[in-house]
């Protein structure tokens, strides 16, 4: 037996203004379409705070929704108060639903799909609202949403705890850079012995993405390979042309998203492709360049190719650089090794969350 998304939770509206979010210090808690993470990987830092307007107040627990692109899957569950953009859905559970079980039906895969079949919209596709609240849920009483939820909630963790491990490395690197290359004074403009300033191709090849000539919405085994700009994941394919490289979005609004990939996918046109014999130092360099002096263009912000080629940084001698690599690389190891976790962990998500949605497997048994 199956009952509609509004008989389970509530589409919450209440709204804040932007001043109100400066003036009670919420705007730490600010979340966008932007600084949700694709593929389920919940929320980063937004680049900007809006200033006018108002804003959706949230609350702990409450499920957050990015309706802009749902085929982006961007989706987190609260875990303190605060305000998101208003293109940004939020939904409370009933006192009848379970907060848990109701994100794992919306971060169900069949809901991505519902929601983009009823979307409005080309270019930008949003999903609609009315439609939404209409999407069909088995019916399953409290006790078994709970136990549902209690099977998926320990995979999101150990997630949740790889990141956070990934993020303290992440960190590690960054100091071990920052005391070597830039903590060290620089005397009459003169830099340490063997080291020089070289423009940024002198280290690392710089290229364009490329757009794929097959795309699919749907990952599957006719198309497995995923298409990337930096930051988000914009369809499948099942060619690749890229492994063991650092992405650079170079348009389309959120232009200088830095971020590394060491399995395959298919490059967007709206990236710029670094690949480096250094690859940890490089990675870097590119984490620390001002985008924003760098755009071309007002309406849709472009870095090019032959500008980031140009780039200005200080090179050290041969020696330092591979001590670097290998110091930042053994860290980054364990990096790898938490992110292709990961993945295996997601796939294994989202193998059981339509399977326990649907009533496919039985938790009757499971005891809380």
């Amino acid at each position: 037996m199956k009952s509609k998304l509004k008989n389970i939770c509530d589409l919450i509206n209440e709204k804040i203004s932007a001043n109100e979010l400066i003036n009670n210090n919420l705007a730490s808690t600010y979340v966008s379409t932007e600084s949700m993470l694709p593929n389920k990987r919940g929320i980063t830092k937004p680049s900007s705070i809006p200033s006018k307007g108002t804003t959706t107040a949230y609350k702990k627990d409450d499920v957050l929704l990015s309706n802009i692109r749902p085929y982006f899957k961007k989706i987190w569950s609260a875990n303190y108060d605060g305000v998101c953009s208003n293109d940004v859905l939020v939904f409370r559970a009933k006192n009848t639903a379970d907060a848990n079980f109701l994100y794992y039906v919306l971060a169900n895969d069949d809901f991505f799909v519902y929601s983009m079949a009823t979307s409005k919209g080309t270019k930008m596709p949003r999903g609609d609202k009315a439609s939404i609240m209409k999407y069909e849920v088995e019916s399953f009483d409290l006790n078994t949403q709970r136990k549902i939820a209690s099977i998926l909630k320990p995979i999101d963790k150990k997630i949740e705890l790889n990141n956070a491990i990934n993020n303290n490395l992440e960190q590690q690197v960054s100091i071990l850079y920052q005391s070597w290359f830039e903590d060290f004074e620089i005397t009459n403009g003169v830099c340490p012995e063997d080291w020089s300033y070289q423009e940024l191709s002198s280290i690392a090849d710089i290229a364009s993405g490329k757009r794929p000539p097959v795309k699919s919405n749907v990952c599957n085994q006719e198309t497995p390979i995923s298409i990337v700009g930096a930051a988000s994941v914009m369809g499948f394919t099942s060619e690749a042309n890229h492994t063991d490289k650092i992405l650079v979005t170079g348009r389309v609004g959120t232009h200088g998203v830095v971020q590394r990939f060491n399995t395959p996918c298919w490059t967007s046109d709206n990236t710029l492709v670094i690949t480096s014999p250094y690859y940890e130092f490089t990675n870097q360099i590119l984490h620390r360049i001002d985008y924003s002096s760098m755009n071309r263009g007002s309406t849709q912000p472009l870095i090019t190719q032959g500008d980031m080629k140009k780039v200005v940084v200080l090179v050290p001698d041969e020696n330092t650089l591979a001590k670097f690599e290998e110091f930042a690389g053994s860290l980054m190891i364990k990096w790898e090794a938490n992110n292709k976790e990961n993945v295996k962990l997601a796939s294994l998500r989202d193998t059981l969350l339509p399977k326990l949605m649907s009533g496919e497997l039985d938790v009757s048994k499971i005891d809380l």
